[in-house]
């Protein structure tokens, strides 16, 4: 299959992150990505709110996967008061940057229009406290940001957040094993097809909707009027990263050779991106007609990423 991968900025937070932490022996961004298992389905957050990642997933959930899957380890802090919290950081970068997050995007006050929480969810690398500044490598396109302590901490705190703990962070990155970008991408998809798949202890609830069932009431819901609200979260976040997911999956799923399920894949990507036209321009009758020819290539990628695992 020839396919184009996307190469550009888009929030994609923790895997550049990660990728800083590893240093020379990093992954691509797209690779982390697929890792998490973020790509592999869609999902109405407490029945309503729209992402193009699995049910029940939030990025805290795919992490120590990921890492398995590439070869790495860290250790995990996270909790306590905000004094102990702060001190924890201190001491941990002067062995080196830290991983923090997830933080309160909208207390980082470095990036233009945050004022305060708005409930979005982000990683950064911090670098340094000096002189009352936290410096941090923030991959929203802010390299060697600098921040006062309290409103860091204010974003720390991630007490707005849907997911995660307070003071969470992550250190001594070590490599256990030396694994090719193509292996780690091999060892990552039992648990994408698990996602996707929804089964066991990832069956939604009664009532809860994931993957197809998600497009089609997300569809009918933008068909019927989409207010403010649902339609800033789309198109300032959820349509950009699921369709960069998507086609980051898509090119991972050609390099070791499944190229009908990286075509679907491919063609995931190319219907969530189609999203953003018509609803910046609120066309939502042509919004609508994309997301429920989404929703069926949800099975239609099980059943292809089923079939070599069942040969």
């Amino acid at each position: 299959m020839n396919y184009i991968p996307y190469i550009g900025s888009g929030p994609y937070c923790y895997a550049n992150s990660f990728s800083m932490m590893f240093g020379a022996a990093s992954f691509s961004p797209a690779v982390i990505e697929f890792s998490t298992g973020s790509p592999f389905g869609m999902q109405l957050l407490g029945g309503g709110l729209p992402f193009f990642d699995p049910y029940g997933w939030d990025p805290e959930a795919g992490f120590d996967d990921a890492l398995a899957a590439m070869g790495w380890t860290s250790s995990v802090l996270r909790g306590g008061s905000e004094a102990e919290a702060l001190s924890r950081l201190a001491k941990a970068l002067a062995e080196g940057p830290v991983w923090v997050g997830p933080v309160e995007m909208g207390h980082l006050r470095h990036q233009p229009n945050m004022r305060g929480a708005i409930g979005a969810d982000h990683y950064v690398v911090v670098l340094a406290i000096r002189d009352g500044l936290v410096e941090m490598h923030d991959p929203q396109g802010y390299p060697h940001a600098t921040l006062p302590v309290a409103d860091f901490m204010a974003a720390w705190r991630a007490e707005t957040l849907d997911y995660g703990q307070p003071f969470t962070m992550r250190t001594e990155f070590q490599r256990v094993e030396v694994v090719s970008e193509e292996e780690a991408i091999r060892r990552a998809l039992p648990a994408g097809i698990r996602w996707l798949a929804m089964t066991g202890d990832l069956r939604p609830p009664a009532g809860t909707r994931g993957n197809e069932d998600a497009a089609l009431i997300l569809a009918e819901r933008i068909a019927a009027g989409c207010d403010d609200d649902l339609r800033g979260h789309l198109i300032h976040f959820a349509v950009r990263v699921g369709a960069r997911r998507a086609a980051d999956a898509a090119h991972c799923l050609v390099r070791i050779g499944l190229d009908a399920a990286a075509g679907i894949m491919a063609r995931q990507a190319r219907l969530i991106g189609a999203l953003q036209y018509p609803l910046v321009a609120q066309k939502d009758a042509a919004a609508a007609a994309h997301l429920r020819a989404l929703a069926p290539s949800y099975r239609e990628l099980l059943a292809a990423l089923e079939r070599p695992a069942a040969s």
